[in-house]
């Protein structure tokens, strides 16, 4: 599915008609995956289960080590901008990251949740809309009501 990915990309980016088009159609039908070739994507990305499920904007930018579970949804709100995706980010599976947002360096994105503003970097959010609930690897304090 990668492989599929990175050479459309090199053929997007040299200009190449129809070819990286093609490939992503092919991506799309074998993986269940929406990925176009402008997306920039970093290093030993891995998309759960060859990225079934999965749904990136044309213009959303994913970086290094970032791990992305099934039916994860990287994409806009109807307005210019696109989410960014740091460095070593964990998205859990069913996770929703709308809009133009930053989700931080070693962030994780609980599964099914809801991701419409900023994720600082080493924190952990979960829930619709997320919200933190602890920060770099310690847990929270629960308290019972």
């Amino acid at each position: 599915m990668l492989y599929i990915f990175r050479l459309s990309s090199i053929l997007y980016r040299m200009r190449v008609p129809f070819f990286p088009w093609a490939l992503k159609v092919l991506n799309r039908v074998v993986f269940s995956v929406s990925l176009p070739p402008s997306v920039k994507v970093g290093r030993n990305v891995t998309f759960g289960y060859q990225g079934l499920g999965i749904v990136v904007h044309s213009r959303a930018v994913i970086g290094n080590n970032v791990r992305i579970s099934p039916n994860v949804v990287i994409g806009g709100r109807g307005g210019p901008g696109v989410p960014v995706i740091e460095d070593d980010v964990l998205i859990g599976a069913g996770a929703c990251i709308l809009g133009q947002v930053t989700v931080g360096r070693g962030a994780k994105v609980g599964a099914n949740s809801t991701v419409v503003s900023d994720v600082p970097a080493g924190v952990t959010v979960i829930g619709v809309p997320a919200k933190i609930i602890g920060s770099n690897g310690a847990r929270p304090k629960m308290r019972m009501d």
